[in-house]
């Protein structure tokens, strides 16, 4: 079921987010989320005519939420929607003509639609083809990946991305579950793995597990690591960086991008002893959905919004 920019995907965080990256009416922005369009459409009822939103989405079906958009004609000249994994942000920015943007926001994850999508294979609420892709007309499927991978590279990725401690076993038996039948659906990977929850994590357990295919299906640490280093690069002195996690993958390589300028947190020193970052932190705490927007919206529960504003004062 394909549903309406409306139903889409609720964004979290919205005016938190928006606000954090300190708009300028005649500036350049990137959403690289764009999913339902929700945080889109707020940055552009604050640009004048003088400014433009780039907009990343990888997905066919976020792609018709675009007509959602509406407003005044001049919105719609100022919005730019860009079919692409946002890891080539750097090469649509060059493409387009641009050099410098004013601020970037990304609201990380798996969108609502993507989890209530039944034929996607995204949630262990409905039996459909484990395929997971964002992009369906490209790369390997969850399928791909139960199927194919060693048993050695199923345990380090159930282990690093689902950070489950018994991921050697669970692989174990995703292989010898194989040799009988392949593993084509969600209720044949549930089968085989559901053993090793308790019942009373097993919801919480399978979430992560879906959670590291997921991840390897779609390269999204990778991704975002490229997409950060090339919004580094982009933002002008003063530019905003808004970034919404749901996760502690995610939140890690965020967190050292911001705190040392690159994904692995290596941090350098000037002679002063001084830790040299091209940020510095607008909120010093991360900014958590109010209770009334955790009830709301479940999947806002485990947001975290960081902004961090790029400085003026950068050494190279």
């Amino acid at each position: 079921m394909i549903k309406t920019a409306e139903t889409y995907h609720v964004p979290v965080l919205l005016s938190e987010s928006v606000d954090g990256l300190n708009i300028r009416p005649d500036g350049i922005y990137v959403d690289v989320t764009f999913g339902g369009g929700g945080h889109s459409r707020e940055i552009l009822s604050r640009l004048s005519g003088g400014g433009h939103l780039y907009s990343f989405d990888q997905d066919a079906d976020a792609e018709q939420n675009i007509h959602g958009i509406g407003g005044e004609r001049r919105q719609l000249d100022n919005f730019t929607f860009v079919r692409s994994n946002f890891r080539y942000l750097r090469n649509w920015m060059r493409y387009y003509g641009v050099a410098h943007i004013d601020g970037l926001l990304a609201d990380l994850g798996v969108s609502s639609h993507h989890f209530d999508d039944e034929t996607r294979g995204f949630s262990f609420r409905f039996d459909a083809p484990l395929d997971m892709r964002m992009n369906k007309r490209a790369g390997q499927t969850a399928a791909d990946v139960l199927n194919n991978y060693e048993e050695e590279a199923l345990a380090n990725l159930f282990y690093i991305y689902g950070e489950l401690k018994n991921s050697r076993r669970i692989a174990a038996a995703v292989i010898a579950a194989r040799r009988q039948k392949a593993i084509l659906t969600t209720n044949d990977f549930q089968a085989v793995v559901e053993p090793f929850f308790r019942r009373e994590r097993e919801k919480k357990e399978m979430a992560k597990l879906f959670q590291a295919l997921r991840i390897e299906v779609n390269h999204e640490m990778d991704a975002l690591r490229e997409m950060l280093l090339s919004a580094t690069g982009l933002l002008r002195p003063g530019g905003r960086l808004s970034v919404i996690t749901y996760h502690s993958l995610e939140d890690r390589i965020v967190k050292n991008v911001i705190k040392a300028g690159n994904p692995e947190g290596k941090v350098q020193q000037d002679f002063f002893g001084r830790i040299e970052t091209p940020f510095r932190l607008v909120n010093s705490k991360v900014i958590v959905p109010t209770q009334e927007e955790q009830e709301g919206n479940p999947r806002s529960r485990s947001a975290k919004l960081r902004i961090a504003e790029k400085k003026t004062n950068e050494r190279r």
